[in-house]
Order: C-alpha cells, then structure tokens, then sequence
C-alpha cells in the first residue's frame, strides 16, 4: 500500500473492532436518518400546496426567489462548518478532546464574527439598492419587499451560528441528530405557514417570517441540551479559543466554502435567471419538479452523509479496506436510485395533479430534463462525499468553481436563444458532467493508493 495517502499518526484499537463499531454506528444514523428524513420529504412536499394556495403563483414564486437568496447566507461561514466536522472527527479518532473543545470554541468564535458585519452590510444593501429591479417584482403585487428582506436577514443570521450544532453531530458521526434538528425546524415551518393560511391571510410578510423563525427557535433550544446537558466536557468557552485552532480549520473551511459558493452559485441563480428571463410565475413549476425530484436527493444524502465522516475516521485510522467495502456497497445504492428516477419519470404527471392540483400539467421534458440533473448531481456527490471525508478537495475546487463562472453566461445566452426553460435545465446538466467525471477517476486513485500531484491534494 502506497505510503503516500495514509496519515501519521495511528490509533492501537485493533482496525477489525473499531470498523465494527464504525459500521454499525454508521448503519444506526442511516436508519434513524430514513425515518426523520421521510418525515422531512412529507413536511416539504406538504409545504409547497399550502405556501402555493397561502400565496399565491407570483408571490410564491418571489418568496422561493428569496428562499434561494437566504442560501448564501446559509453558506457565509468560509467553510467553517464542513472544516468543523473533519476536524473535529480527527482529533476525536486520536482522543484529543482538550483540542477538540478548543476547536469548537474557535469555531464558534469566528462564526460570530463573520455574521454581525455580514447581517449589517446586507441590511445595508437592501435600503440602498432597489431590490423591485434585481429580483424583478412587481410593486403592486408585493408592497413591502425591503421588510420582508430585512426580516428574513436578521432571523437567518441568528439562526447561522446556532446551526453549527448541526455540524458538530457530524463530526461524532451522529448525522441523524442534525437531521432531526433540520426536521423539527421546517415542521414548525409548515405549522405556522398552516397557521397562516387558515387565518385567510396572504400575506408575503408572515410566511416569511415563520419559516426563517421556526429554525432559529429549534437551535436556540438545541444549544444548551447540546453543550450543558450531553457534551459539557466539548462545549464552547471564551478561554480556549485559538487562532491557531481557528487558522486549521479555516484552512481546510476555505476550501468548502469556495465549493459550497459555487454550488449556490448554481442553485439561486438559476431561480433569478428564470425571475427575469421568464416569470417569476415560472419559478414555481421549476420548483416543483426540483422538489418532487430532490426526493431521491434526499434519499441519497440519508444514506451517504453518514460515510462523510465515517470516511475521515476511517483514513485517519488508514482503513482503506473499510472504504472499498462501503464503496462496493454504494455502488448498489445507485442502480437503485437510477431505476427509481425512472420510475418516478413515468408517474410525474400523476403525481403533480395529486400533489398540487388536478389542472397542474407541467412539460414531460421538465420532468426528464430535473431528473437527469438531479441523478447527475447525486453520482457526483457519491464520489465528493468520500473524497470530502479524506479531505482531498483541490480538483473539486477547481471544477464546482469553473461550472459556477461558466453556467450564468452560459444559461443566459442559451435561454435568450431558445426562449425555452427545457435548454435553461440542459445546460445545469452540461457544467455539472466533467465534475462527475473527474470526482470518479480521483476516488479511484485514491481507494487504491495510485493518487499523486493534484490527484493527492
């Protein structure tokens, strides 16, 4: 085995026992995981009925605009909760709890002080810009765009450092807690937004306002079970936090972030793309089939999420055969999941009428066209996510980033061409195939110790 991939130190736990308990802690979160997620899929698919009759097609298309804005608030932490979750796997698989609680600490830290200048600059942007041009909006139609975003900022902002919690779960390898906090706070979204509805209101404002608030109340609750009650001996205090600690993980964060920026990049663009080459009325049968087929997204994260950090244990240890093994086992999932996108293919129309409403058609080519993005996105991600735990990142870098500069230019010019939002979907699939591709042969080089120069970085 080459020596050039496996890491320093070791652990003297023979490798049989601890991969038996690595499996088997791995195989827990991954059913647990089901369960909350599968309620999670009911709570989403419940939610775009009830927003949709609540709003109303253009304002629910503007709210699902915003929703996409908020995403790169969700990813302002440079990295820091993906950097969080390998390190802190790391120094747990070598015992080092006083570091690991120093790491939590200056985690913490800078998440703050990433987030107060972040929350004001934004606040800033909103009343000095004209947010009725950028997002295309009508004035008649939503009266007091400037609040709701204003709103909707500060709640996101204070829920942003809370919801390193979740990210401190993954790094014990317990994907299935953070999962749950997920969960508890999009089904306190769905109460209110419910709530809202019935109270014959349709207001823009108020289904802002409960699903922004709804998360930020699930882990302001979550803190201090997590910290004073289940983990006291990791939680965060003033005293331990290191610059040092906090350069570590910036180092690897940096990484994530950038990647994690361009996938955004992707994602919400696409809807203000859509906002202003079309309607922002067509935004909601785009996020309708996105939803329906996300679906098996979900699915797949459910069972690959805990491999995430089961991985970065496994390689510190230099358990390459436990890797092999999972991937072997991976391979399975995903002929799996492509017959049931296809199935899902078959049945769309019948679900949207079921789903949404009985007059609900949408175009077979959008359905195909969703599902072809979303298994591309999935196979992809089945490669990254191992190479996310080794913590191999150079190469994803540089081609999640390369798709995000070429994908707006890209998608702008071929929807301004065809006038057709089956191409705009076309093109999300082309910028995403040679991350797919080069995600596989890397791992390949990698599981079996052949990975050198950039491959190794």
């Amino acid at each position: 085995m080459s020596q050039g991939y496996l890491p320093n130190r070791t652990i003297h736990m023979p490798k049989n026992t601890k991969s038996s308990q690595r499996t088997s802690l791995l195989r827990k979160n991954i059913l647990v995981s089901f369960l909350i997620k599968g309620w999670s899929a009911v709570v989403v698919f419940l939610m775009v009925p009830v927003t949709l009759h609540c709003l109303g097609d253009y304002k629910n298309g503007v709210w699902l605009t915003i929703s996409s804005l908020l995403l790169w608030i969700d990813n302002m932490d440079i990295g820091l909760g993906n950097g969080l979750r390998n390190k802190l796997a790391a120094h747990l698989a070598h015992e080092e709890t006083r570091e690991a609680r120093s790491l939590v600490s200056s985690t913490f830290a800078m998440l703050t002080c990433i987030m107060i200048p972040t929350m004001l600059i934004l606040m800033l942007l909103i009343y000095l810009g004209d947010m009725y041009g950028f997002l295309n909006v009508s004035h008649d139609m939503v009266s007091d765009l400037d609040t709701i975003l204003v709103i909707t900022i500060v709640f996101v902002c204070s829920t942003f450092i809370f919801k390193l919690i979740g990210n401190f779960y993954m790094g014990l390898q317990l994907p299935a807690v953070s999962n749950l906090l997920v969960c508890l706070g999009q089904t306190l979204a769905l109460a209110g937004t419910y709530a809202v509805y019935q109270s014959g209101s349709h207001s823009l404002m108020w289904v802002a306002l409960v699903n922004t608030a709804a998360p930020f109340l699930v882990y302001l609750i979550a803190y201090p079970i997590t910290f004073y009650h289940k983990y006291p001996h990791l939680s965060p205090s003033f005293r331990l936090v290191n610059m040092k600690e906090g350069k570590s993980v910036m180092s690897m964060g940096v990484k994530f972030f950038i990647m994690q920026i361009s996938s955004v990049v992707l994602f919400m663009t696409a809807n203000i793309l859509i906002s202003n080459l079309f309607s922002p009325a067509m935004v909601t049968p785009y996020q309708i089939t996105y939803r329906y087929f996300s679906l098996m997204l979900v699915v797949f994260t459910v069972i690959c999420m805990p491999y995430w950090n089961a991985t970065t244990d496994a390689y510190e240890r230099g358990d390459m055969e436990w890797i092999r093994q999972a991937n072997k086992r991976l391979d399975l999932m995903t002929l799996g999941i492509f017959i049931g996108m296809v199935v899902m293919v078959l049945l769309s129309n019948i679900v949207y009428a079921l789903w949404i409403d009985k007059n609900t058609v949408i175009d077979i080519k959008m359905s195909i066209g969703m599902a072809a993005y979303i298994f591309i996105l999935i196979v992809s991600m089945r490669y990254s996510y191992f190479i996310n735990g080794i913590g191999k990142l150079w190469l994803q870098l540089i081609f999640t980033t390369s798709a995000a500069i070429v994908f707006i230019p890209l998608a702008y010019t071929v929807s301004h061409l065809t006038h057709d939002i089956i191409w705009f979907i076309a093109v999300m699939c082309a910028v995403n195939i040679p991350g797919l591709i080069v995600n596989r042969i890397q791992f390949g080089k990698l599981i079996v110790g052949k990975a050198s120069g950039i491959w190794n970085k």
